[in-house]
């Protein structure tokens, strides 16, 4: 699979001067388009889109600097259709228009090519099964919090603490499914995994499809294949990376890719630091199930 991811990112290379077919690539990886922008995020820190921007503006930074087309031409050359467009591109990426860069040599901002790979650091195996479930539900209480990458997700820990008591009786009283007890669960709305980018986040329990609880929320969840890992470690930042190993190092070395839907969490709460055992489910698919190969 690493091998296939490569050859896509040295495709997408190649299209930098024209318009990129992100589909074509995630072809080319043979994996399908969500998973290709979901694992290509949580490795670069940043979406698909804006890796092809920085990307084009470092091509674009090295010819404006060098002074041997015009700056329309290269606007031009890279896909703009005007000055206009293309001085906002490259000043997202370098903080400097392209003319004051050519006249002053400015120092430029370069964004170096990404490719995949598997890097063995020697920690302890990461154990996992694979669940068919049906159809459930998830009911509970929702909030559209930030993705935090490292240490407590304050907007997160503040929505388990709004929940009153009585919320908390009515969830325990569905019958419960796997995974079992009250549990979160992470519903992307973008492809971006790039830290501060908002996700739904639930406190609720896994019941049967229809079930319902007095003034909660419900989300429907097509049936679907599982990737549940086990974990233990201080809180929470074993969990977290757990999740980044899961994408920057599991799915490229196992035949399975990401699909669309909540990944779940349970874990019980602990104070920062404090050591627990937890449990992640990864919604998946067998590799090539949606890539067509």
């Amino acid at each position: 699979m690493l091998e296939r991811l490569n050859q896509a990112l040295d495709h997408l290379e190649g299209c930098l001067t024209q318009e990129v077919d992100i589909p074509e690539v995630a072809r080319i990886a043979a994996v399908s388009e969500h998973h290709f922008r979901r694992m290509f995020s949580t490795l670069a820190g940043m979406p698909l889109p804006a890796y092809v921007r920085r990307r084009r503006m470092t091509l674009a930074g090295a010819d404006v600097l060098a002074g041997e087309l015009t700056l329309l031409d290269v606007a031009v050359r890279y896909g703009y259709g005007s000055g206009e467009a293309f001085a906002r591109a490259f000043r997202s990426v370098h903080g400097i228009g392209p003319g004051e860069a050519r006249r002053t040599g400015a120092v430029l901002t370069a964004q170096p090519r990404m490719s995949f790979r598997v890097v063995v650091e020697g920690r302890t195996a990461m154990r996992y099964r694979i669940v068919e479930k049906e159809p459930f539900r998830i009911v509970g209480r929702k909030a559209r919090v930030p993705l935090v990458h490292e240490g407590v997700n304050e907007a997160a820990a503040a929505h388990l603490e709004s929940l009153d008591r009585q919320a908390i009786v009515r969830m325990k009283e569905l019958p419960a499914q796997e995974p079992e007890g009250i549990l979160s669960a992470a519903v992307h709305l973008t492809d971006s995994r790039e830290e501060g980018t908002e996700v739904d986040y639930w406190i609720g329990v896994v019941t049967g499809a229809g079930a319902t609880a007095e003034e909660l929320d419900a989300l429907d969840v097509p049936a679907g294949t599982w990737a549940v890992f086990d974990n233990h470690g201080p809180y929470p930042s074993a969990l977290q990376e757990l999740w980044r190993d899961v994408f920057t190092q599991w799915f490229p070395s196992n035949p399975y890719t990401s699909r669309p839907g909540p990944e779940l969490l349970r874990t019980q709460p602990v104070e920062p630091g404090t050591e627990t055992d937890s449990q992640l489910w990864i919604p998946v698919e067998r590799s090539g199930a949606s890539a067509g190969v």
